[in-house]
């Protein structure tokens, strides 16, 4: 929506910058500007200005073109032209004065639109840090690697396939999904990507969340160094949720627990240990950092992973309370040769009932490729 808006501005903005030029630079009456001005303009200089008017269009529209490219620049490029158009607007202010409504608007497109970027840039630079910084590894997991699991984790494992591959080291992937902020909330269409190192552990999840207001929502949560920091702007620009203590560290540390289901073979990582409650569940417990959770990961007669239960701080801070965190999985596929749960719930287990916040489906996953999509 907001895209369809800014490309609407930037070309009927630009077009009619040409009537500008046809009035004034060939003297016709084909425009609707009669050559009012505030201040005298010889002939001549009606003509000259007549050029500007024309160079206003050519840089609203090659501005635009570099909007739908992504080429660097064009955000340059539009407020040179709204500059222009705006002194040529104060000019022939009598006939010219409602195309400043349209300029600001495009300002302030302008400014969120940057907004974005930098939001996007601080949360690309984070991930490109934490796939720096992960461990490679060139062994290959064997049936012995696995002997010190569980039953039920070692048959997880060996049905979702990391017998005989590398270790995953990094992940990336593209996630959609719904999410909500309260029981009765309406749900906001969601679309991700997010990048994990394995060793040391970490996550970047970056979000476009779009409310029913169409007032859209940028997230990013990550983990990194056995911290965590969930930060939620409005437009790109003003600060909602921008949560960093030590619930959120928990929170953020169970998070990657969960979502290790997505990449099975770092459950053998070190700061990992299992204890098996029957047939088809294991405990798993993360010590990283100082901090130390555990999580049930229970199997079906397949042996994939069918949820994840944990114990999770709800918020940060002194609001922030312990609750009962599931994660009930929907549907599986292999990528890559490793077979993986796409699709499921994550709930929040609460007095007053079950409160469904976020619906998720992965898109895409690669493994041991570390670059940014």
């Amino acid at each position: 929506m907001f895209r369809i808006a800014l490309t609407g501005l930037l070309l009927l903005h630009g077009l009619i910058h040409v009537l500008g030029f046809i009035n004034l630079r060939w003297l016709t009456r084909v425009a609707p500007l009669q050559r009012q001005t505030l201040i005298p303009v010889s002939e001549n200089i009606s003509k000259l200005l007549g050029l500007g008017w024309l160079l206003a269009c050519f840089g609203f529209v090659i501005a635009l073109i570099g909007y739908w490219v992504q080429r660097d620049g064009w955000i340059t490029l539009t407020l040179i032209s709204v500059a222009l158009s705006q002194l040529l607007i104060i000019v022939y202010w009598p006939e010219a004065k409602a195309g400043t409504l349209v300029n600001e608007l495009i300002a302030l497109a302008l400014l969120l639109t940057y907004a974005r970027l930098r939001f996007d840039q601080r949360a690309d630079s984070e991930a490109r840090q934490l796939l720096w910084q992960a461990r490679s590894s060139r062994t290959i997991i064997t049936a012995d690697s696995l002997k010190d699991l569980p039953l039920p984790v070692r048959q997880w494992l060996t049905a979702s396939g990391v017998v005989g591959k590398e270790p995953i080291t990094t992940v990336r992937l593209r996630q959609q999904g719904l999410m909500r902020t309260s029981p009765d909330g309406a749900w906001m269409p969601t679309q991700a990507r997010q990048y994990f190192s394995i060793d040391p552990p970490g996550f970047v999840w970056k979000a476009n969340v779009q409310m029913r207001s169409f007032l859209p929502l940028a997230g990013r949560d990550k983990y990194t160094g056995g911290k965590g920091n969930m930060l939620i702007k409005a437009l790109s620009l003003v600060p909602v949720v921008d949560a960093a203590d030590a619930k959120t560290d928990q929170g953020s540390l169970l998070r990657f627990l969960g979502e290790m289901c997505w990449f099975p073979s770092a459950a053998l990582s070190s700061y990992l240990s299992w204890r098996a409650i029957d047939a088809t569940q294991a405990e798993a417990t993360m010590q990283y950092a100082g901090v130390t959770a555990k999580a049930v990961f229970a199997f079906d007669a397949q042996h994939r992973l069918t949820c994840v239960t944990a114990r999770r701080y709800m918020g940060g801070g002194q609001a922030g309370k312990l609750e009962t965190w599931y994660i009930p999985c929907k549907a599986w596929k292999t990528f890559q040769g490793i077979t993986i749960p796409v699709a499921g719930d994550v709930i929040w287990k609460l007095p007053a009932g079950d409160f469904t916040y976020y619906q998720w489906k992965i898109l895409s996953i690669d493994y041991n490729k570390p670059a940014l999509y």
